[in-house]
């Protein structure tokens, strides 16, 4: 239990290290230009969050809206709104906790800065536990303390309610002002006692402006399918991890986390039927520079009347 415990404040702690990255020096723009966007409260625009990374894993910034091109059902669209700030953000911490996962326990990864005193001040967090059900540990917070308590006193055992456990987090998301927002999905994978199914899932998560992370514990194919679905259904990734990389994967994710850019298109002449559109976008890389891989959320559902 000891060891499961250190694993997870090592997760908690590396969120928040900041690592090296990749950075293009973008050109001088006059301040009327920024655009910062926010996803609940403007509904004339389509945002699209997408993530930029080189061929090792590392975020890249400093692009321009020059690089971008979205394409909505297959039509280009015009980007109106361009941001990449780093924001505060809202993440809820989903940690399965079933028996199928009690293996992990043996790792020994340390912490090297406790996670309460490097987070961002104005980010909020919350912790979902789940096994045969799911549990809000700790609601929607700012501050953390309770957050890493919880944690070290997670008990262990049952099935596995993989989708409930989600589905709770993408609810308890709803309740934070911040625009950003990601749950973090710590698990093999395994699904076998969710009183939701595989499309209400989908429905809900194509419903959300959440991005969702998923770090697979030595996941089987069959159920790392599951996490990488869910994740990139959102936007997100899902890695599939040994234990010992524990530490260095969550610090990438915390860096995608915050340097992710935001395109913005008009949401005008889209019809309110709440049919689901498909979304691409293709990046441009910059002369000179390596491959690059863009990662966004492949799909929204239009609002309903």
């Amino acid at each position: 239990m000891m060891a499961r415990n250190r694993l997870l404040l090592a997760i908690l702690a590396a969120l928040s290290i900041t690592r090296a990255q990749v950075v293009i020096e973008p050109r001088p723009k006059p301040a009327e230009h920024t655009v910062r966007p926010n996803i609940r409260a403007d509904s004339n625009l389509v945002l699209v969050p997408v993530t930029v990374v080189d061929m090792r894993n590392h975020p890249v910034t400093g692009l321009e809206q020059e690089n971008f091109r979205v394409f909505d059902d297959g039509g280009q669209r015009r980007i109106t709104a361009f941001a990449m700030d780093d924001e505060p953000v809202a993440l809820g911490l989903i940690f399965d906790h079933s028996g199928s996962v009690a293996g992990i326990r043996r790792n020994e990864a340390s912490t090297t800065r406790m996670f309460l005193q490097t987070s961002n001040p104005e980010d909020d967090y919350f912790l979902v536990d789940f096994a045969s059900r799911p549990e809000l540990a700790v609601p929607l917070t700012n501050g953390k303390e309770e957050v890493g308590y919880r944690i070290l006193t997670t008990k262990w055992g049952g099935s596995t309610a993989l989708y409930d456990g989600v589905i709770l987090g993408l609810n308890e998301l709803k309740k934070s002002h911040l625009s950003r927002k990601a749950l973090l999905v710590v698990s093999d994978g395994g699904e076998n006692n969710s009183r939701y199914n595989h499309r209400e899932l989908e429905k809900i998560v194509e419903e959300s402006d959440a991005l969702i992370y998923a770090i697979g514990f030595q996941s089987e194919q069959a159920n790392f399918g599951l996490l990488r679905w869910m994740s990139e259904l959102s936007g997100g990734r899902a890695i599939s991890a040994q234990a010992q990389d524990m530490a260095d994967i969550a610090a990438k994710v915390a860096l995608e986390l915050r340097n992710r850019y935001v395109l913005g298109f008009p949401a005008a002449g889209i019809p309110h039927d709440g049919k689901l559109h498909n979304l691409r976008v293709q990046l441009i890389t910059p002369h000179g520079m390596p491959t690059l891989k863009a990662s966004w959320r492949r799909s929204y559902r239009a609002p309903e009347q």
